[in-house]
């Protein structure tokens, strides 16, 4: 029974695959272009926010929430 239950995760795990990759062959450069941009500023994001979320030195401290703010903003102005 558990050979059935890990041969149907596969399969799910395959569909999946083929409907994300069909997802992403559906996209113009352009668009392509815009969605790794964004991706790029999320995870510049999340890397500031880790860094915020350890750091200890006052001046570093206003350094990343500078930089946090601009990607906020510019996340703002790119399109999903």
């Amino acid at each position: 029974m558990a050979r059935g239950w890990e041969s149907k995760s596969v399969e799910l795990q395959l569909v999946d695959t083929t409907f994300t990759e069909a997802a992403h062959q559906r996209l113009t450069s352009e668009q392509a272009a815009r969605l790794r941009q964004r991706e790029g500023l999320e995870l510049s994001r999340k890397r500031i926010l880790d860094q915020l979320a350890v750091t200890r030195d006052p001046r570093h401290r206003i350094m990343l929430e500078q930089a946090l703010a601009e990607l906020e903003r510019r996340l703002e102005t790119s399109p999903p």
